[in-house]
């Protein structure tokens, strides 16, 4: 197969581009002292996963379970699982998953320890449960220092667990209140005489000074091995770094300054993060995708001294990668010398 036979839409997948942004990201971490442990969520392919780790990734972070017995079965054996792990059912592929590999998962209430108590209550080695901690993003996590530290008492209190560290993800470009909140928590825990293993951390946008602050021992990174426009916004990366694109046709020109593409809100995602429009046309960078119906996509051209035609097609960076990559059942990966390997995204849709 080559590019020209890809049918629309489509995501293509640059492989230089890709090797080029894990190697960056290694390197820098090395530097730093910092141990890396990607999220997988971005791009759900086991060989990602697997190359990753060949660079020197710790492990990997999945978000579900579902993604972890995936990548478990395709050879990766260090996985932190960065989600409340709640329910009988759950527990139970937790407690098989954890006899298979290095596993460890977090928890920020009492109910979600008291599962996983439970369920490895007589497994042969005790299961590593690190605390989430609500450093600005207003999502999950204990809300104080105070409530960081009787949590860790009760996993290590609590038979077949043991204390894994503190695990947080700050809000984007605020890395400074995240280190006042972690220094408060490890002062408090070392007045209690309580050891903290790990202080992990993450967020590709902030990755380039995530070395700045020293209380962080590893930090977890998703987005970085496609980079997308809302990175290029934010200065994380440029353009010439966005490994992965929609492709797609115009199939319809409806006035002079409208076309239509075979790319909607099933296949762009109708995520914004802040930006104006749903991708950037890289061809045509003066167009804007105003608007998204499930399988059509509207793109105003009038600022375009030259319009697309009627079967053109066109390379669109989306604004949010990750959510591109579950949209699509195979990505295309593109070599330097043109060939195309279609493969199957192993892990998309296990959000379970």
């Amino acid at each position: 197969m080559t590019v020209d036979e890809i049918e629309t839409p489509a995501v293509v997948i640059d492989r230089d581009r890709v090797e080029a942004n894990l190697r960056k990201a290694q390197d820098h971490a090395d530097a730093h002292g910092l141990a890396l442990r990607p999220h997988i969520k971005t791009h759900k392919l086991p060989q990602f996963a697997r190359r990753q780790v060949e660079l020197g990734a710790r492990g990997i972070t999945c978000q579900k379970l579902g993604e972890a017995e995936v990548m478990t079965d395709a050879g990766l054996d260090d996985i932190l699982l960065t989600y409340n792990i709640l329910g009988e059912a759950k527990l139970e592929r937790l407690r098989r998953l954890a006899d298979r590999i290095t596993l460890a998962a977090t928890a920020d209430n009492a109910h979600t320890v008291e599962g996983y108590a439970a369920a490895f209550a007589d497994a042969s080695r005790p299961f590593r449960v690190l605390v989430e901690c609500d450093t600005g993003m207003g999502r999950c996590g204990v809300q104080s220092p105070e409530e960081a530290l009787a949590l860790a008492r009760r996993i290590e209190e609590a038979g077949g667990l043991a204390f894994g560290g503190l695990m947080t993800y700050p809000a984007a470009g605020r890395q400074e209140e995240a280190a006042k909140w972690l220094a408060a928590a490890l002062e408090a825990f070392a007045s209690a005489g309580v050891e903290v293993p790990s202080v992990s951390s993450g967020g590709t946008p902030d990755m380039w000074s995530a070395h700045e602050n020293r209380l962080v021992t590893e930090y977890r990174i998703g987005t970085y091995i496609y980079m997308d426009r809302s990175l290029v916004a934010r200065g994380t990366c440029s353009l010439e770094d966005c490994a992965l694109s929609v492709l797609a046709t115009v199939v319809s020109a409806p006035t002079a300054e409208r076309i239509v593409i075979d790319a909607g809100s099933k296949t762009l995602s109708s995520d914004t993060l802040g930006l104006t429009g749903f991708g950037l046309v890289t061809e045509y960078p003066e167009a804007e995708i105003t608007m998204l119906s499930e399988e059509h996509g509207v793109v105003d051209v009038a600022a375009c001294a030259r319009k697309p035609l009627i079967g053109e097609r066109l390379s669109i960076i989306p604004n949010h990668a990750c959510v591109v990559t579950n949209l699509f059942d195979r990505v295309h990966l593109i070599s330097r010398d043109g060939a195309v390997e279609r493969v199957p995204v192993a892990a998309r849709g296990r959000v379970d």
